[in-house]
Order: C-alpha cells, then structure tokens, then sequence
C-alpha cells in the first residue's frame, strides 16, 4: 500500500497566469462531476485574473476538488489544456515515473476514495478536504503493465456506460421536444376535435369562445357590484394574429384575470415575521408544479400594514423576475399565501383557470422574450396583463387539458425511468473502478 504522495509529485508550480495577455483558467465550475472531465476552461484577461488562479497545469494531470468530496469532482488535464491555470481549490495530482495518469484518474474516482475524503471533511458552510487529507490516502499499486491493463479494461466499461447516457439524455431531450410540441398542438387547435367540429356532427348549438369571454367579463362585473370601484380590463390586439380554429377568440390575460402582486415587508420589522403564521412565497416556487407549503411566513400584521395580499388556492402565480429561468415560469396556489413582488397572482374566474394555465406553460419563452428591460430583463405587471391567447370554447379546454394531463403524466413517467437510470449508470461506474482496483486483472486477460 503506497500513499498518493508518495506515488506524486510533492508540489505544483504556483507562479500563476502571465502578467499580461490572456490565459485558460480552470476552476471548479469548469468541472462536469458527472463526466468526470473538464468541460467549460475560461478565457480570461491576465487583468481579469482570481486570487485563486494559480496552479501551472500539464497534461496528465489529475485534478481533484477540494471542496465537497462527496461530489466527487475530479478531472484529467487533457494534451489541448496544456500550460493553462488552474483553481487551488483543486489538489492536483502529477505522477512520477512509473505512475500512470489515467490510473490514478480512474483510481481518485472509486468508493473507497471518495468515502474516505467524505468522511474527512472541515466545515459546514463550505466543506472541504485537505491535502494531506488527498496525499495520505493509501492505495494497492500494480506494476505499470498491469496498470496499463486495468485502464484499457475501464476504458472498455466506462465507454459503454458513456454511450448509454448519451443515449438515456438523448430520450430526455427528445421528451422535452415532445411535450413542447403537445402544448403547442392544445393551444392551436390540434389536439382534439373542436366543438365546432362536434357541434356540426352532433347538429347542436354551442357557446364560442367569444361568447364565453363576455360571460367572463360580466361576471367579474358583478363581483364587484357594492365594493371597489371596477377596472375594465385593457384590451391589447395582437399584431398579424393567426388563425384560429372555428369558435375560438382571441383575449388577454387582463380579461380572464385579476392580476396582483405582492411585496417584501420590511426585514427589520421582527413584528411582520417573528412568529409568522400566514405562509410568503418568492418566485423560487415557481420551480414546483404546485405550492403546497411554504418555508417562511408573515404574520397578521404584516398583511394588514404592507401591500400583501393573501391569495387563495387555484391562484396562478407567474414569476417576473428572479434567480434562474425562472422568468415567466407559472404555478399554483394550492394553499392561501400572499407573495414577494417578484410574482404576478392571476385569479381566473369562469372555469377557465387550467387552460390558462397550460396556455403560461406553453409560452414560457415567449414570456421571456417580451420581458422588458436591459442586462437582465424583467416582467411586469403591465407585460403579464397584455398577454394574448386564444380562447377555445369552455368544454373543448376541458378536454384540451383532460388529453394533455394524459399525455403528460406518460411523459413524466418515462422521465422518472430515465433519472433512475442515469442514477444507475453512475453507480455502475463506481461499481467498476472499485472492482478494477481492488482486484488486478491477470496477465493476458
């Protein structure tokens, strides 16, 4: 059993990029863990250069992350990155002769390592490992034949397993694709058969999209009737709208909805979050499907003294701005919650809510592109109310959405088997080079 430092080299060149010009940065970030390669190297201005930006790198090299070991971030410097800068945040591993790079690649990648460094972490807000942690891990090292044949046998393994990931992400993006292509379909018309289409075969009568956008709006009238005054909802034309399938119409987001926002009481104001109970939500929900709970909360106060207001459930909430794509992503309240302002609330009426909801969930990046703004666009309120769509017939959206729920639950399906079996993958590679180091192949195998 020899140490990793005993079988490399005991240090890096640390002189950093040129004092001028500009050079290859490799951090941490540049990492895919999954890969297990180096797959986003920075080109930065030697002005431009991170404290950080130290560690003269060569081919060969193997690059282990310090920080959280469990993730296992460990790469080879290919022959092209050559000569660039590397992070020290990464403990590099060069070895000496007789040592072969790929081996202690492969080697720094099995189960013993990584839960032995695991296990050896410093820290909570940012756990790492040491390098003596790295360098005094201890490993069984064959002649360098039989290196040679452990390698090209991993090889062997780990290219098939690569070929089904690309595989298993080719059927993930071609579900992507297919549900996109369902949404489209449900919002033109091409889903199922139009009620017009019925209506005639059937030889009835049937109430139009049009006609249902004026039960919509008298509706909303009434409910206003004895207390505020009432908005007329604005009316914004689409510019060269397509056609739409016989009994649809055309409207905005304004005329099916009230649209509100919320706010963020002050911070400092222990009286409108100590002891909270009424649940806050930000626009970091709109990555679930549904809002079912919350993990901050306000207090009555809070809601009688601030611009909040507690939406119920069946409350679409669309995010205008925050962290991500989430940009013009939609939910839904399925619980009382006031927001922050970063999230536009649509209360629907009419029984219109899930097509309109499919509707924002179709336009998502259509959403972003009319987003107003500069460096980083943002929606608002005004955006998300002038929104068009097309309004179908109210019993052709029940069943607009009645197929897409079909088809989309087949579809989640499929993508849940396709998770877990790029969970299997990784396992199996695991599997593998623990097995190849911890029993030689014999010679001539």
């Amino acid at each position: 059993m020899i140490t990793l430092g005993e079988l490399t080299e005991p240090k890096i060149e640390q002189s950093g990029p040129p004092a001028s010009g500009e050079f290859v940065y490799v951090d941490i970030s540049s990492v895919d863990n999954q890969a297990k390669r180096i797959v986003e190297p920075k080109q930065l201005a030697a002005s431009a250069a991170p404290s950080r930006a130290r560690q003269r790198l060569r081919a060969g090299d193997v690059l282990v992350s310090m920080t959280r070991p469990n993730l296992n971030a460990v790469a080879l410097v290919p022959p092209e990155l050559d000569g660039a800068i590397g992070s020290t945040g990464f403990h590099v591993l060069r070895g000496r002769e007789g040592v072969l790079p790929q081996w202690l690649y492969y080697g720094v990648q099995t189960r013993d390592f990584v839960g032995s460094m695991s296990e050896l972490v410093q820290g909570a807000l940012y756990p790492a490992v040491r390098p003596k942690d790295i360098r005094t891990f201890e490993f069984d090292v064959p002649p360098l034949d039989d290196q040679r044949r452990i390698v090209a046998e991993i090889e062997k393994q780990v290219s098939r397993l690569d070929e089904a990931v690309a595989n298993l992400k080719r059927v993930k993006a071609n579900l992507k694709r297919y549900k996109a292509a369902l949404l489209k379909a449900a919002v033109e018309g091409r889903l199922v058969p139009t009620e017009a289409a019925l209506a005639r075969r059937e030889g009835r009568g049937y109430d139009t999209g049009a006609q249902l956008l004026q039960h919509i709006l008298l509706e909303r009238r009434q409910s206003f009737a004895g207390r505020a005054r009432y908005r007329e909802p604005s009316v914004t034309a689409r510019a060269n709208p397509p056609d739409l399938p016989d009994g649809w119409g055309w409207c905005n987001v304004d005329q099916l909805a009230d649209v509100g926002t919320g706010a963020t009481p002050k911070r400092d104001r222990a009286a409108y979050y100590d002891s909270g109970t009424i649940p806050w939500v930000t626009s970091a929900a709109v990555n679930e499907s549904f809002v079912d709970r919350a993990t901050e909360f306000v207090t009555p106060r809070a809601l009688a003294e601030t611009n909040l207001t507690l939406y119920p459930p069946g409350t679409l909430l669309v995010a205008m701005y925050g962290e991500g794509k989430t940009r013009g992503k939609c939910t839904e309240l399925r619980i009382a919650a006031t927001t922050n302002q970063a999230l536009a609330a649509l209360q629907s009426v009419g029984g219109v809510r899930e097509y309109l909801r499919l509707f924002l969930e179709h336009n998502y990046e259509e959403m972003r592109k009319v987003a107003s703004g500069g460096v980083q666009p943002n929606l608002n309120l005004s955006l998300v109310r002038s929104v068009c769509l097309p309004l179908p017939p109210l019993a052709e959206q029940h069943r607009i959405v009645a197929e897409v729920d079909r088809r989309v639950s087949f579809v989640r399906e499929l993508e849940s088997e396709v998770d877990a079996n790029l969970t299997r993958t990784q396992a199996l590679r695991r599997v593998t080079m623990s097995r190849a180091f911890t029993t030689t192949p014999e010679a001539g195998q």
